[in-house]
């Protein structure tokens, strides 16, 4: 984010620039290759219409991506809601110790099918249609100040979006997913990862490790298990475990992502080859040191 702000003020020697604490010379690499792939970056290092709509936004780039594609996908309604949600995700849901089995049920009764996103998702459609109820979080085990807190930055992200001429429209066949899944993973296509053959692990397409489904996750045990997700976070305990997940179709990769992934990437994942994506963008010539 701070790369992109920097960039759009027309700061491009961003090696010579002078930080109050300078990020390590790879950090920076790593953020110009983030952005490039994004789109922000055009193969000459400078920033592209795209990369001016998505430095309007000040948020991680890849939330702003999704913002921006939600406007192809006509969804944008749903998809700012879930990024809104996903800001406040951990803290959301809690469990007293004297009602684990009514809590659990009730978390239970939320989740959707597509993935957690659309549990959350219909959390928020829920909590709206109460008229924003304290009582209702309460009696659905939701902890009423993280869902406000979602609200706000919601009501942030819709003011953003009138700024910048992308209309708040929601999807408009609600039965339908797939918008809503291209439209996140063309923010996100970096966090994706496809089921190992063993079945109980997944591999990260850009890194190539080992990961596995969080527990809390609607994902976990599921069966048969979904063969390529998107994650929101990675959280790192006695394993590397994906947070916030979302099953997807590979195709979609290359819908949203042409430049990054290639169809020969498609085929390693068809077959479960283990090799780095061919197609993994670097970051533009210019760029490097």
């Amino acid at each position: 984010m701070v790369v992109l702000l920097l960039k759009s003020l027309g700061i491009n020697d961003l090696l010579g620039f002078e930080f109050m604490d300078p990020p390590p010379g790879e950090t920076l690499m790593r953020a110009l290759e983030l952005l490039y792939a994004l789109g922000a970056l055009n193969d000459r290092g400078e920033l592209t219409k795209l990369g001016r709509r998505m430095a309007e936004f000040p948020v991680d780039p890849m939330l702003s991506k999704a913002i921006i594609s939600s406007e192809k996908y006509q969804c944008t309604d749903e998809v700012l809601t879930i990024i809104s949600m996903l800001q406040e995700s951990a803290s959301l849901f809690y469990r007293p110790k004297d009602k684990k089995l009514h809590a659990d049920q009730a978390r239970q009764n939320f989740v959707r099918s597509g993935g957690d996103h659309f549990t959350l998702l219909n959390v928020w459609e829920q909590w709206a249609d109460t008229n924003y109820s304290q009582q209702f979080c309460y009696e659905q085990f939701l902890q009423f100040k993280s869902l406000s807190r979602a609200r706000d930055i919601r009501d942030q992200l819709a003011g953003l979006c009138e700024r910048v001429e992308i209309a708040v429209d929601a999807n408009p066949n609600s039965n339908d997913i797939t918008p809503i899944q291209k439209a996140l993973t063309a923010g996100y296509f970096y966090n994706t990862a496809q089921l190992q053959k063993g079945g109980d692990s997944y591999r990260t397409l850009k890194t190539n490790h080992t990961v596995y489904i969080h527990p809390s996750s609607s994902l976990f045990q599921f069966q048969p298990p979904v063969k390529a997700v998107l994650y929101y976070e990675l959280v790192m305990t006695s394993k590397s475990y994906m947070r916030q997940i979302m099953e997807i179709k590979p195709s979609w990769l290359l819908e949203v992502a042409p430049h990054y992934f290639k169809p020969a990437d498609l085929e390693q994942l068809a077959t479960g080859d283990k090799k780095m994506p061919k197609g993994q963008g670097a970051a533009p010539a210019s760029t490097r040191p």
